[in-house]
């Protein structure tokens, strides 16, 4: 574009100048006051190319006297020599020109003597698949990438090839598609190319050579060659199946056979699996890939079969620890579901020691971040090569045992992590937490950034082929279908090992008191065998109703609803309290579904002391040890203070609200026994192995989100497992508290004896899932959307089979005949088809309303077409009650002779009522019969009703059935009957007129009336088809019928085969609509910037994203960013008002704009979620709390701005920390340094004191 000159700017005109703002095209308007002044530059950015390298007196300032973080407290003379490097360094022009070196194509391979296996020779190898990288292969034979990247691997790299997700064999390679055809190389060959007159000559010109005289000599060495080729010529036939059998050549020794197999590259490796574990299958047999293993019988061979097991424990295993270790030690993948405390974690350990031993590596999974930190504990005083990753920690990653959350191990499947190739075991802990939203939305919970893409499926869809997996879950129903769908996706057999038994059984008991005189009203309610006492229920309930007014007596035990006042409260616990600490039934876990209740509860017992003086000095000195890490102003937070209090009398409160520093110091005290009474919400329960004595449940309904209900029967398993130590108690205690009243029977015995929930697909699309798998053409979303365990009833083996039978029936049936009068045979039949599926669908109507069913009252005259009757009459005389499979019992007119059997009736493959409506008369004597009536037989209901009397006609025909009474004339009331219904078919043989669904039944709904016009409609069309005139017309009717049963089927399995009957793929289209609109993929698909900086983010990635590229963070300071991000971390809300800066608000603003931007996108591509749910999401009440933090208030006084718990703050502002790492390796993808040095200082400015202290079990 040509520059334009403007002149200057005289005395009239307005002093105006046009401000470039940076360099993304926009443009500010200003004014000068004062005229004749000279224009400031036109740019905010200084003219000409960008700076190519730093200044080095700038770069040395900031690396030492801006950054206080470089600079050394101690050591100064290493950091002078730092400083001299940097400031004395060399130009090296060539280093920019530096180039990395091509893969070597070639190898040295030793030529060995066969006899002696002397080293003789090498010989130059070439090396298949040099040019594989992480940036273009799947494979495990590819180089591995650079260190730095080992661990996480990187967006840009492609994941490994995840198992049963097969690259192409030579096979289906060789399998040719349709549109294929052999070329004949010998014949046939086209000579001439097209436009030129002549071509080649393909035909043998070989001259006949005159033979030479024979050589004995040289026929000796032939035989040689003959017999030296013979078992080559076997190995040959054998081979021809699988191509890729190497050829062995012949040789005396197997050292040689050894080395050449090591060179060639198809080694096991590269099938990436153990032999062992792949099954050896046979296409016919459907196969089951879970195998459920039978633990009853003792496994006595135990240690003849392993004779050195990989590690040992102090105890005797039970039966189906032992069944896990030898499926282990096979190399076997396994499913253990059994009770909390049964002793799950001795498969976990040995596969840990399994894998020391193999010198490979072993990943743990949990679903809960504290979980984590314990297993870190326990397994590094087990076995000390331990390492831990979480969101915010990372503990010797090159560890041969990582401890990680599932989202981290997604991530470094995806991104094609080195760890990847030495893994052996992936263990994926407490897998029926799997089910649960709330656990999920729970502040414990890592997956509670995501509660939408639950993680762990597609980590199980994308783990590699030589990975075995171990599940361990409580007890679930359905754990052989889960085991199955892993199995069939995996191409392995699962082994299920699942026990019922409770190593210490548990006691449930009703607990009525509530004062020094009932203390003692405890009622047991479920035996140790798991038996039901009602005795004890009804003695609960007489007891509580002693005490309860008259008022109250006359409303029974009904209203358990109602809420019991604070002191109430106060007294049943005091009194339930004493009652167990007499009863030496400490500790306690008690579950209250409220976080509220139980501070309250645990404040109320102010007057109960519990501890000895001997376990006071042990409290007060672990916990003052413990919190020795901690600055003095935190060490004095108000409820620090307050649990020191309740420690010091064996009290304590565990719930989310809760420091994690001190829930974990409440943890280790209650193992350690001195803790007695414990108020815990439900995370207690999950997965913290920390068994009590007794377990007490303040309540047995609590609030999932929605609303109030009551515990499932897993969830209240879950809880009360906690109750019974090992080895402590011979049976443990969970009492159930009645404070307003007792709780119905019914709900009692379905919660403690139901079946726990079974487990359920959580499988969502994410758009990170989305943009991750079109990183990589390998791999399709609908490859995983098909192997989630959602759509895990396509049974695809059994329906490949089923479909290759129905082709060669298609292929077998004899050809149609649609020549001259049969031509509309097809029409025909679809015309047919439709009048049958509409006529069932009025039938339906008909027979689900109440008018119809009054129609179809005894007497009504009815018109019958089954496989025995073709439009024969009938009278009802009986209707069942039964209003699932209501049946009528109606006397039918037929030929004599037909009254039993499948008389030359309709057969019901043709339909020929549907187009001949004549009744039917009996050529003979005519004769009768009595059946019940499926809804389905009756094909018409007349207008026409008669007078009978049914019983007698009943109990007459009923008797007439009998061997001696078989010969007696039928009773008057039959005779009466069958003649009635034999002159009206005389009377109207052409059909008799019937009542009509919408003027006689009134049914007026729209589906009704389309019908019946519909059906009127097709009647009238039947007529005018010529093909119902041919004499062959039955025949070819029927030969029709045959051949599209099968194609109609063939057709529902071809479509259950392919991805359109996915139950995702709606949604799947509609995402990737919305990514193309935002331009995260191009309309090919392929990903584009947006689409990379996206994949690095794991939640909330599009909103993210857009605020990277729109630039609402650049302009913010970094502790205003933080808090500003706060919102997606975030998930409850607040009564307080945050006070917050003019450029926050204006951002909060921002934020929300562009939510509502991106949630009216989704809209209209069809995602069936509102704007407004979707900006509902982000919640900005801890924005105050986050940005007073960065810049640096204490945590006591940051806790007085918010009403949110001081745990709940910790957590979020840990989360977000997470989330400004994402953010930083966002902005360094784009480009953006200034960003990322802004988040950078954000994450350090948060990173400080009581928030970020190390958790007690990683140090």
């Amino acid at each position: 574009m040509d520059r334009t000159n403007v002149p200057p700017a005289g005395p009239t005109d307005l002093p105006l100048s046009l401000l470039e703002m940076g360099c993304s095209g926009r443009f500010e308007l200003i004014t000068y006051p004062l005229p004749g002044q000279p224009f400031p530059p036109q740019s905010t950015l200084p003219n000409g190319l960008p700076p190519t390298s730093l200044n080095l007196e700038t770069e040395v300032e900031k690396q030492f006297l801006r950054d206080p973080a470089w600079l050394p407290i101690h050591d100064t003379d290493f950091a002078f020599q730092k400083f001299l490097k940097v400031s004395q360094r060399e130009f090296n022009v060539d280093s920019l020109l530096n180039c990395a070196p091509s893969p070597l194509h070639s190898g040295l391979s030793v030529v060995r003597d066969p006899t002696t296996g002397m080293l003789l020779d090498f010989t130059e190898v070439l090396l298949e698949n040099t040019g594989l990288s992480a940036k273009n292969s799947l494979s495990l034979q590819r180089q591995p990438g650079p260190p730095s990247e080992s661990l996480r691997g990187s967006n840009t790299n492609y994941p490994f090839l995840p198992g049963g997700m097969e690259a192409l064999t030579l096979d289906q390679i060789k399998k040719k598609s349709e549109l294929q055809e052999d070329i004949d190389f010998e014949n046939d060959l086209l000579r001439v190319p097209p436009g030129l007159k002549a071509g080649m000559d393909f035909t043998d010109k070989v001259a006949k050579i005159a033979k030479p005289e024979v050589n004995l000599m040289s026929l000796l060495s032939t035989l040689d060659n003959v017999i030296a080729l013979q078992p080559e010529a076997e190995e040959k036939e054998q081979g021809k199946g699988g191509a890729e059998a190497p050829k062995l050549p012949r040789t005396n020794s197997l050292e040689d056979l050894g080395i050449k197999d090591a060179v060639l590259p198809s080694t096991s490796s590269e099938k990436g699996t153990d032999e062992k574990s792949k099954p050896k299958e046979s296409p016919q047999e459907n196969k089951k890939w879970a195998i459920p293993v039978n633990i009853t019988s003792p496994c006595d061979d135990f240690y003849k079969r392993i004779p050195k097991p990989a590690f040992k424990w102090p105890f005797e295993l039970d039966v189906f620890q032992k069944q896990a270790v030898l499926r282990l030690e096979a190399h076997d993948s396994v499913f253990v579901a059994a009770h909390t405390s049964a002793g799950k974690t001795v498969v976990a350990e040995y596969a840990i020691a399994l894998s020391q031993k193999h010198m490979t590596r072993t990943i743990y999974t949990s679903p809960i971040k504290a979980l984590s930190n314990q297993k870190f504990r326990d397994f590094k005083n087990t076995f000390g090569d331990v390492g831990l990753l979480t969101g915010d920690v990372q503990l010797s990653p090159e560890s041969s045992c990582l401890i990680m959350t599932t989202e981290i191990l997604r991530s470094m499947l995806y991104n094609g992590s080195e760890v990847i190739r030495d893994l052996e075991w992936v263990i994926f802990d407490e897998v029926h937490y799997i089910n649960d939203a709330e656990v999920r939305n729970s502040p414990n919970c890592c997956f509670s950034r995501d509660p939408r893409g639950v993680v762990w499926e597609e980590v199980l869809i994308m783990l590699p082929d030589h990975v075995s997996i171990i599940l361990l879950s409580a007890t679930v129903p359905n754990a052989l279908e889960f085991s199955e769908w892993i199995g069939r996706i995996k191409k392995r057999h699962i082994y299920v090992i699942s026990t019922m038994k409770r190593p210490v059984p548990l006691e449930h008991h009703l607990y009525t008191g509530n004062s020094t005189k009932t203390q003692k009203e405890m009622f047991l309610l479920v035996d140790a065998t798991g038996n039901f006492l009602t005795k004890g229920y009804y003695a609960a309930v007489d007891a509580k109703k002693e005490r309860t007014s008259k008022h109250a007596q006359s409303f029974g035990t009904k209203n358990t609803s109602q809420n019991t006042s604070a002191s109430q409260d106060r007294a049943v616990w005091l009194t339930l309290l004493h009652f167990l600490s007499h009863r030496h039934q400490t500790p306690v876990v008690a579950f209250t579904f409220s976080r509220t209740r139980c501070d309250e509860n645990a404040r109320s017992l102010e007057s109960m002391d519990l501890t000895t003086s001997i376990e006071k000095a042990e409290i007060h000195s672990f916990f003052q040890k413990s919190l020795s890490r901690l600055r003095g102003g935190d060490r004095r937070l108000p409820q620090i203070l307050l649990m020191r209090d309740l420690l010091k009398r064996g009290i304590a409160v565990h719930h989310s609200g809760i420091l994690p520093i001190l829930k974990e110091v409440i943890e280790m005290l209650f193992s350690r026994g001195l803790v007695k009474v414990l108020f815990a919400t439900e995370t207690f329960a999950m997965g913290v192995n920390m068994p009590a004595r007794t377990v007490v449940f303040d309540s047995i309904r609590k609030h999932d989100g929605t609303g109030f209900r009551n515990l499932l029967p897993g969830e209240y398993i879950q809880m009360a497992g906690r109750a019974g130590r090992r080895g402590l108690d011979a049976t443990g205690t969970v009492i159930i508290l009645c404070k307003a009243g007792v709780h119905e029977m019914a709900e009692l015995h379905a919660m403690m004896l139901g079946k726990p929930t079974i487990l359920q697909s959580q499988f969502r699309l994410t758009y990170t899932m989305i943009l991750n798998l079109l990183r990589v053409e390998a791999l399709r979303v609908t490859d995983m959307m098909r192997r989630s365990f959602s759509e895990s009833h396509r049974d695809t083996q059994a329906q490949e089979k089923r479909i290759n039978q129905l082709k060669q029936m298609l292929s077998s049936l004899p050809p149609l005949d649609t020549e001259g009068q049969l031509s509309d045979l097809m029409a025909y039949y679809h015309t047919v088809t439709e009048l049958r599926t509409t006529t069932e669908a009025l039938q339906r109507a008909i027979l689900e309303s109440v008018s119809g069913l009054k129609a179809l009252s005894v007497g009504r005259v009815v018109v019958v077409n089954n496989k025995q009757h073709l439009n024969a009459l009938g009278v009802i005389l009986q209707v069942s009650s039964d209003s699932v499979n209501r049946t009528f019992t109606t006397l039918i007119i037929c030929e004599k002779g037909n009254e039993e059997g499948e008389g030359k009736g309709n057969d019901s493959t043709v339909f020929p009522h549907l187009y001949n409506t004549t009744l039917f008369i009996p050529e003979g004597p005519c004769s009768h019969t009595v059946q019940k009536l499926k809804p389905q037989d009756i094909s018409a209901i007349t207008v026409k009703t008669l007078k009978v009397i049914p019983d007698r006609i009943i109990d007459n025909y009923n008797k007439r059935q009998q061997p001696r009474f078989r010969h007696d004339p039928p009773g008057q009331a039959i005779s009466m009957a069958t003649q009635e219904l034999l002159r009206l078919a005389e009377a109207n043989p052409d059909g008799i007129a019937t009542l009509d669904p919408v003027n006689d039944l009134q049914l007026n709904s729209i589906d009704v009336v389309e019908d019946s016009m519909r059906l009127h409609v097709l009647r009238n069309s039947l007529r005018d088809f010529n093909c119902i005139h041919s004499p062959t017309f039955a025949e070819q009717f029927a030969r029709v019928k045959e051949r599209m049963t099968v194609q109609e089927e063939l057709d529902r399995l071809l479509f259950l085969m392919s991805d359109q009957s996915l139950s995702l793929l709606p949604e799947y289209h509609q995402r990737i609509k919305v990514l193309q609109s935002l331009q995260y993929i191009d309309s090919s698909g392929a990903v584009q910037l947006k689409g990379r900086v996206a994949c690095q983010i794991s939640s909330h990635e599009l909103l993210l994203t857009e605020l990277l590229f729109e630039n609402v963070l650049s302009p913010l300071a970094p502790e205003e960013s933080a808090a500003l991000l706060s919102c997606l971390v975030f998930t409850q809300n607040t009564q307080v008002e945050p006070h917050i800066t003019n450029t926050l608000q204006e951002g909060i603003e921002q934020v929300l704009s562009v939510a509502h931007r991106i949630g009216d996108l989704q809209r209209d591509c069809g995602i069936p979620q509102t704007a407004e749910e979707f900006v509902g999401q982000f919640k900005f009440g801890l924005t105050e709390v986050v940005y007073c933090w960065a810049r640096g208030m204490p945590f006591a006084e940051i806790a007085l701005l918010t009403d949110v718990q001081e745990g709940t703050v910790v957590r979020c502002i840990q989360r977000l920390d997470e989330v400004l790492k994402e953010v930083r390796q966002a902005a360094r993808i784009v480009g953006d340094s200034v960003l990322g040095s802004k988040m950078e200082r954000a994450s350090l400015a948060i990173r400080r004191d009581i928030v970020f202290t190390a958790s007690l079990y990683t140090h």
